[in-house]
């Protein structure tokens, strides 16, 4: 069960915000490439994360998803578009994103490659103890606090770790230190990338059953980056789909995963092993090169409805017509197709069907 005393003291003490919310409008991110082209890593991407809440960013590799975690944090510098948290635009200036990273922490997919060999447990826990000058405020001393982020994510008893290093840790417990060191700042929000990918069945849903615990008992909240849509059934209250650095189907878990619009959505979900309901959607060929993203819908290439002839209504649109960037907007159910757009304009029942 997470620590309570993780939550600040004295002057600080209070619930979590669960108004806070971290969101981005219409980012772009580009890349130069050696040919002299310019990858568009994120071409357009709207999403919103609150406090309290669990988010799942679905997608395959290639899709943009680690590039917008890292761009809500700061690390990767958008050439177009807005981050606000709190309803405030992102200050990227050292002293600014330093006080957003207090509220908004980033745990990296390979534990081992984050942590640093050297560090015991113990260092790198404090680690972001020390940069945010944290222990002096909370009445508390560092050990103290160091324990009890260890508690919370599951490390108990947490003196048994203080001395031991990465390589010494099964690849369960390396995660569960991230978490940790996350968790010590005492953050508003967790954003993880990938973060059971390299870890055992039994041990994924022990992490799962953390960030749930998290959510539920401190308030946190979580965007999850994953590429498996059976763990966001399993975990979110609202999923994001990205295909080729846009959003293209987003809303409330239940009905994105019961009714999903886009055909890329219908493709990702055909596949989960728990849909064995579903006949299995074999897409073509890879996500295209970011650096020719293909005019129209940019899912066209590859979409199972266009080359089956059923958007042969909408197939120019496809194939020539841009489609709007997806809203961020948390509430409601969206999609970004044509078909699905067409079928709305001839009979609304239809797409519910």
């Amino acid at each position: 069960m997470p620590d309570a005393s993780l939550r600040p003291s004295g002057a600080e003490t209070t619930t979590t915000d669960r108004t806070a919310e971290l969101s981005a409008t219409g980012l772009r991110v580009e890349f130069p490439t050696r040919s002299g082209r310019v990858a568009r890593a994120l071409d357009g991407a709207d999403l919103t994360v609150r406090a309290g809440e669990v988010v799942a960013l679905v997608g395959e590799s290639g899709s943009g998803k680690t590039t917008l975690a890292r761009s809500l944090v700061g690390l990767t510098r958008p050439v177009a578009g807005e981050i606000r948290w709190e309803g405030r635009p992102m200050d990227r200036s050292t002293r600014g994103l330093k006080a957003l990273r207090r509220h908004v922490q980033l745990v990296l997919q390979d534990p081992l490659g984050a942590l640093n060999p050297r560090h015991t447990v113990y260092e790198s826990v404090a680690e972001g103890l020390r940069i945010h000058k944290l222990v002096a405020r909370s009445g508390r001393t560092e050990t103290e606090l160091v324990a009890a982020a260890l508690s919370s994510a599951g490390l108990r008893p947490p003196e048994s770790l203080f001395l031991r290093y990465p390589h010494e840790l099964s690849g369960g417990q390396r995660q569960r230190v991230l978490i940790a060191g996350a968790l010590a700042v005492q953050p508003q929000l967790l954003i993880a990338d990938e973060p059971v990918s390299s870890l055992d069945a039994s041990i994924r849903g022990e992490i799962l059953a953390l960030l749930l615990k998290l959510r539920d008992e401190l308030g946190l909240g979580v965007l999850v980056v994953t590429h498996d849509l059976g763990l966001a059934w399993n975990i979110a209250d609202r999923i994001a789909v990205m295909y080729l650095g846009r959003v293209v189907e987003a809303g409330p878990t239940e009905e994105v995963l019961t009714d999903p619009q886009h055909p890329y959505t219908q493709a990702l979900l055909s596949v989960v092993p728990e849909m064995d309901r579903l006949e299995p959607i074999v897409l073509r060929g890879e996500i295209p090169d970011p650096t020719r993203i293909p005019s129209g819908c940019r899912f066209h290439p590859r979409c199972p409805a266009l080359a089956s002839g059923e958007a042969d209504p909408v197939a120019d649109a496809c194939r020539g017509t841009s489609l709007p960037v997806l809203s961020g907007d948390p509430n409601g159910h969206r999609c970004a197709c044509h078909l699905v757009d067409w079928r709305l304009s001839t009979d609304p029942e239809e797409v519910s069907s």
